[in-house]
């Protein structure tokens, strides 16, 4: 069964803790996710978010904190999401006894953080989303996931059942999305 990647967004889930934590409860309650990334570009205080965010860990569900490997491993989180502009940090972060998902967009990318480490990428956009550019489509997926070991999560405009049918027809490990997660 192909995974479930859960990525948050403040436009969705807000900054503020406690509305933070009621929404993710209330999309928790109407989905299965095997990963949860909490990424947040606009919060003054991350260490807080993640730590409500860190109620939501159990066995069969990993979280992990986009960018900030050190907070990761200082409040015992299970992973770490690098943007494409960190690529120098996956032996940091591996150092640290975290797993790393990276993201990537091109297939010399996948290849070169597999090489450094990474357990896990993602590759984007698949699909069109607003303002990510020319998606890449499901060809150049197939392409990376046929020539490259390592597990990838196809991303970016991943709205239905029938894209994650095409992905995992693909290959894909699994998908991520943020906006998949929020229907009604």
């Amino acid at each position: 069964m192909i995974q479930r990647y859960l990525i948050t967004d403040p436009s969705f889930y807000t900054s503020e803790p406690i509305s933070f934590e009621n929404k993710l409860h209330e999309v928790l309650s109407s989905f299965e996710v095997d990963f949860i990334c909490l990424r947040d570009k606009q919060t003054q205080n991350y260490k807080a978010l993640a730590k409500v965010f860190k109620k939501f860990e159990n066995k069969q569900r990993k979280l992990l904190l986009h960018t900030d490997y050190s907070l990761a491993s200082q409040l015992g989180f299970w992973g770490v999401h690098l943007p494409s502009s960190q690529f120098h940090d996956i032996k940091k972060a591996k150092e640290l006894g975290l797993y790393v998902v990276v993201s990537t967009h091109t297939f010399e990318e996948a290849l070169h953080v597999k090489t450094l480490g990474a357990d896990f990428i993602t590759y984007s956009p698949i699909f069109h989303t607003p303002n990510k550019g020319e998606p890449k489509g499901l060809e150049k997926l197939k392409e990376i996931n046929d020539k490259i070991d390592i597990k990838c999560f196809a991303l970016g405009g991943i709205i239905s059942d029938e894209q994650i049918k095409l992905c995992e027809d693909a290959g894909s490990f699994g998908f991520a999305s943020i906006r998949y997660f929020i229907k009604g």
